[in-house]
C-alpha cells in the first residue's frame, strides 16, 4: 500500500506543463513574516517564484532569469490544528472523504515544510480529548502524524470543537508558530472570534475550510443518499430536489460563510475553502500567491 506521503506527493503535480510542486514552492515563502538577506546561491526561475527575487544582473549576464536564493535566518515551526472529530468522516463537496481531502491539505502543506527546512507540530482532537504530536523535521515524522490523524478520524465517536483546538494553543504554545487550522464548515462562536483574535496577537494564523457534501441532493448531481455523521439520521428522500428546501438550505449556508469571511477578515488572516481533493492543490496555490501579494 502506497504510504500517505506519496498520495501527497502524486496529488502535488497538476495538470499542466507549468504548474507542479515548483509553484508550491515558490509560494510558500509567502508563509513566513520576514526574510534573510544572506546570500547562499543562485537557480533558474520557476513558475511561482516571485519577481523580487530575481537577480537582474546574473539574469542580464546568463542571458535567462536566475533567482537569487538567501539562507534561512531562523527556523520557522508551522503548527497544524486537526479537526480528528466524527465529523471528519463526512463526505465533502466532492463527494469524496472530508478526512482523505483533509489529510491532503496537511500533508502538502507539511511536505512544504519539509522541504524547505522548517519544522512542523501538530495539535488534533474532538470534544472529548485533544493530543499534540512532538515536533517533526522528517518526511518519516510527517507519514506518522498523517497516519495518526487519520486514525483518530476513523476511531472519533465525538463531536467535533473547533474551540477546544484554539483554546489548547492559546494555553500551551508560547513561541511564535505559523499556525494552520484545517476544519469544517461548523459556524463561527464568540468564543472562536475571541479565540483567534487573542492567537493573532502572537501567531500567524492560516484558516483551511473542508466544504461539506450538500445536505440536499440536487437533480442530476450523481450524489447519493445523505446521512447526518453526528445523529446517524437518513435525511428523507422526499426532501431531495426540492426546491423550497434547497433554497432554505443555501441561505443559511450563505449566511454562516459570510459571517466567517468577515470575521476572518477583520482579523487578517488568510482563509481558503477546498472542495475536493482535484482541486485542492490548485487553491492551495491561489491561496499562497493571495497571500505574498497582499504582502508585496
Amino acid at each position: 500500500m502506497a504510504t500517505l506521503i506519496t498520495q501527497v506527493k502524486s496529488k502535488l503535480f497538476i495538470r499542466s506543463s507549468q504548474k507542479s510542486v515548483h509553484a508550491l514552492d515558490g509560494a510558500y515563502a509567502s508563509l513566513l513574516r520576514g526574510r534573510s538577506l544572506d546570500f547562499e546561491d543562485l537557480r533558474p526561475y520557476e513558475f511561482g517564484d516571485q519577481v523580487r527575487d530575481i537577480d537582474w544582473r546574473a539574469t542580464a549576464r546568463h542571458g535567462e532569469p536566475l533567482i537569487k536564493r538567501t539562507k534561512a535566518t531562523r527556523k520557522h515551526t508551522v503548527l497544524f490544528l486537526m479537526d480528528s472529530s466524527r465529523g471528519m468522516r463526512a463526505l465533502a463537496e466532492d463527494e469524496g472523504s472530508k478526512r482523505d481531502l483533509a489529510v491532503l491539505l496537511m500533508g502538502a502543506l507539511g511536505f512544504l515544510t519539509v522541504r524547505h527546512g522548517d519544522d512542523f507540530a501538530v495539535v488534533y482532537g474532538d470534544s472529548d480529548r485533544v493530543r499534540r504530536l512532538a515536533t517533526g523535521s522528517s518526511e518519516g515524522a510527517l507519514e506518522h502524524a498523517l497516519r495518526t490523524v487519520s486514525a483518530a478520524i476513523d476511531a472519533s465517536s465525538a463531536a467535533g470543537d473547533r474551540d477546544a483546538l484554539l483554546r489548547y494553543t492559546a494555553r500551551t504554545i508560547s513561541r511564535r508558530m505559523i499556525v494552520v487550522l484545517i476544519t469544517d464548515e461548523a459556524p463561527l462562536t464568540a468564543e472562536t472570534e475571541g479565540l483567534l483574535r487573542r492567537l493573532t496577537v502572537q501567531h500567524d494564523v492560516l484558516w483551511l475550510t473542508v466544504r461539506d457534501a450538500d445536505p440536499v441532493i440536487r437533480p442530476g448531481s450523481g450524489g447519493t443518499h445523505r446521512r447526518d455523521v453526528d445523529s446517524d439520521w437518513l435525511i428523507p428522500d422526499f426532501v431531495h430536489g426540492d426546491a423550497e428546501v434547497m433554497a432554505e438550505v443555501a441561505a443559511d449556508e450563505a449566511a454562516h460563510t459570510a459571517q466567517r469571511d468577515a470575521t476572518l477578515r477583520r482579523l487578517e488572516i488568510t482563509h481558503a475553502e477546498f472542495g475536493g481533493q482535484a482541486s485542492a492543490v490548485p487553491a492551495l496555490l491561489t491561496m499562497l500567491n493571495r497571500r505574498s501579494h497582499a504582502r508585496s
